[in-house]
């Protein structure tokens, strides 16, 4: 009696579930137009690029040597309190650098961000990168993305 209850207390839900989970899986699977992504990696390729956000100051091609220094321009006044983070992808997808500038909050008059801060990166390996820039709104609830290529010989 006391093995047959063993078996449906513990082992019964444990078969039960990885039978269930299983059934679901495979059908969202079947989908054609469905995708298993549980931790969705930022890229450019993925991102659209806003109208209402720009980056201003980027070259096509910098030496190793040479600093990135960029600024940005939003011209969304949903977005004129909130946070900004520039990133650079290499070619691989992978982050070379991540800048998060926190509580960007400007005017009326649009100032270029980052606001009493400055982004500058210097790369040290030649290659093709992405710059991706992404603003969130103060309540972290939106976002608006631009991103740039540029060369690093």
């Amino acid at each position: 009696m006391a093995t047959s209850l063993v078996y449906v207390v513990f082992v019964l839900p444990i078969v039960l579930s990885i039978a269930f989970g299983t059934v679901v899986l495979a059908d969202v699977l079947q989908s054609p137009d469905r995708e298993l992504n549980m931790w969705p990696v930022s890229n450019s390729e993925t991102m659209k690029n806003d109208e209402e956000i720009s980056i201003i100051g980027l070259e096509n091609q910098y030496s190793i040597s040479s600093p990135i220094q960029i600024q940005v321009k939003v011209d969304d006044s949903q977005f004129d309190c909130g946070d900004l983070y520039v990133t650079v992808y290499s070619g691989k997808h992978t982050v070379v650098t991540q800048s998060g500038f926190l509580k960007q909050c400007f005017d009326e008059n649009n100032s270029l961000l980052p606001i009493d801060d400055d982004f500058s990166e210097i790369i040290d390996k030649p290659g093709q990168y992405d710059l991706v820039v992404k603003m969130t709104d103060q309540n972290q609830k939106s976002s608006i993305t631009t991103s740039g290529k540029f060369t690093i010989k």
